[in-house]
């Protein structure tokens, strides 16, 4: 692959940093929210010691973090199986429009059907956020007929 392709990879301890980066970013530009960065920094690295919870990807191109996300998974009693659900999206400014979240997401995608235990993958998304709508359906997804609710503690 030439350098101008994303290439996905696991995180490591060594991406923590990225990772708050990348997420404090995504919580501005996203919702206008700020994040505290030690709270965050511990939580990415809670999910980098469990990895029975979960794990996030990294996008690289020419070596340089241009993306990433996460995935948890969620059991279905329903479909006696667990849902990946990709969280915490973020591409960097300079990398938009360039394939890095298409990449990431055909990686999880894979990744799940080759797990016996998936039954599917989900994500979320703000309801103003059309762009990343579009790209969710483009890559197959369908919006569902369930509303979040949520009590934060």
């Amino acid at each position: 692959m030439s350098d101008s392709q994303p290439q996905i990879r696991h995180a490591t301890q060594d991406d923590r940093d990225v990772l708050v980066r990348f997420q404090i970013a995504m919580a501005q530009e996203s919702e206008d929210k700020g994040l505290d960065a030690t709270v965050l920094g511990d939580g990415i690295q809670h999910l980098l010691d469990q990895s029975d919870e979960g794990f996030y990807l990294v996008a690289e191109i020419a070596g340089v973090a241009a993306g990433s996300l996460m995935v948890t998974y969620e059991w279905s009693d329903w479909r006696n199986g667990r849902f990946w659900w990709i969280q915490s999206v973020y591409v960097a400014a300079n990398f938009r429009r360039r394939g890095i979240y298409s990449a990431l997401h055909h990686w999880v995608r894979h990744a799940a059907k080759a797990d016996a235990a998936a039954c599917g993958i989900r994500l979320y998304v703000e309801r103003e956020n059309l762009g990343a709508q579009a790209t969710y359906r483009a890559l197959g997804m369908t919006e569902t007929d369930y509303r979040l609710f949520e009590e934060e503690f």
